[in-house]
């Protein structure tokens, strides 16, 4: 355990990535709890409106992401300077990947169901850190000796091929195996060999005239979000705090 840990963990070449993982998760950790205490009301925190403007820490973020990529990609792999500048980019990642969903949807969705999507995201980018940190290696390229780096047929053959998984798991609507994939080539295989999901892609194209395979579809992802929708949204309620509860609609009056 110990030499795996000082083989793939503790190198020198792998430190900065560890500091940056180590401030990502850290500071999304102060983050929503911040966020979660100014939501209720507790402790000396507010939002920050000067002149009326709410500024959100994604603006920060950005700041910090640019000074810590930029300074990373200078400094080099090891030293202090890149160890320094590896934990200005985790801090600016993570306040930056807090607020994903406002990004995408260009809107404060922070405490709505669309903001969920920040929260996934940053679990999604801790997996695939842990994954690097471990030995992955990109598209699953991993221990190749210098006798197999010789071979450059071999090695874009596998990159080509495990490049098709990942991008047939995206049209079939499967866009985290398709993530994961991109690490471990077998999640890709897998995702490109199952039903697509019905919304997807694949399916609008494929499954147009295959009613059967529509069907086996529309049933296969009712059961997959009955059975996982339920964990995962607790899940994300403990990490990222429950989204505000929005009261139906009225009924229209007859």
């Amino acid at each position: 355990m110990g030499h795996w840990w000082h083989e793939n963990i503790t190198e020198p070449g792998k430190l900065p990535l560890l500091l940056a993982l180590a401030a990502f998760v850290l500071t999304f950790a102060i983050t929503r709890t911040i966020t979660r205490m100014i939501r209720a009301g507790k402790g000396p925190f507010r939002n920050i409106t000067p002149g009326g403007v709410h500024i959100h820490h994604v603006v920060p973020g950005v700041v910090l992401s640019v000074t810590g990529g930029f300074g990373a990609v200078a400094s080099g792999r090891q030293g202090v300077a890149a160890g320094i500048f590896a934990v200005v980019f985790g801090v600016g990642a993570g306040l930056v990947l807090d607020e994903f969903a406002l990004i995408l949807h260009l809107d404060d969705v922070y405490w709505t169901e669309e903001g969920r999507q920040s929260v996934e995201v940053v679990v999604l980018t801790a997996a695939l850190v842990l994954l690097v940190l471990a030995g992955f290696s990109p598209l699953g390229v991993d221990d190749v000796s210098d006798e197999e780096q010789q071979g450059r047929f071999g090695v874009i053959t596998t990159y080509a091929v495990n490049f098709g998984f990942v991008l047939i798991s995206l049209f079939k609507g499967k866009t985290r195996m398709a993530v994961l994939g991109t690490l471990v080539p077998f999640v890709a295989l897998v995702g490109a060999l199952r039903l697509a999901r019905p919304t997807s892609p694949w399916a609008r194209r494929f499954y147009r005239h295959r009613h059967r395979a529509r069907s086996r579809a529309m049933l296969r992802a009712y059961h997959h979000d009955v059975r996982w929708a339920g964990p995962r949204r607790k899940f994300q309620d403990l990490i990222g705090g429950a989204p505000d509860r929005v009261p139906p609609p009225p009924a229209p009056r007859p």
